[in-house]
């Protein structure tokens, strides 16, 4: 019984972090339902294990735990889908950056910083 609060705990803080407005949310609605379906599925199952198993038998898997798996790699794709699209559109963020940076600094000599990126003095 005391897992059953300490897990709900859990998903309810991790929820209310994930739900906060963070300024850059451009699909801040659609996130906080699937947030909050998320929560409430998981405090279902936290509460109700055997849901889990019906579920499962429901859909073709023989035991709520295997589909407990693999919705997690399911998950998972996707986070790690997700990443990789936002790592490469800051790359070419960055890039664009210092093309316009290595242009302004070429265009007017007095521009130039006194250190490099890396926080290092110029060797002049």
């Amino acid at each position: 019984m005391w897992i059953q609060i300490v897990l709900i705990a859990a998903v309810v803080v991790i929820g209310a972090v994930f739900m906060r407005r963070t300024g850059a949310d451009s699909h801040l609605a659609i996130r906080r339902l699937l947030y909050g379906a998320f929560g409430l599925v998981a405090i279902i199952s936290i509460l109700f294990p055997q849901w889990l198993t019906w579920v499962a038998n429901l859909v073709g898997v023989g035991r709520g735990t295997d589909l407990l798996l693999y919705a997690l790699v399911l998950m998972f794709l996707v986070f790690v889908y997700t990443q990789s699209r936002r790592n490469a559109a800051q790359q070419r963020r960055l890039t664009l950056l210092a093309r316009k940076l290595a242009l302004l600094q070429a265009s007017s000599p007095s521009a130039q910083p006194d250190e490099t990126d890396a926080g290092q003095p110029e060797n002049r």
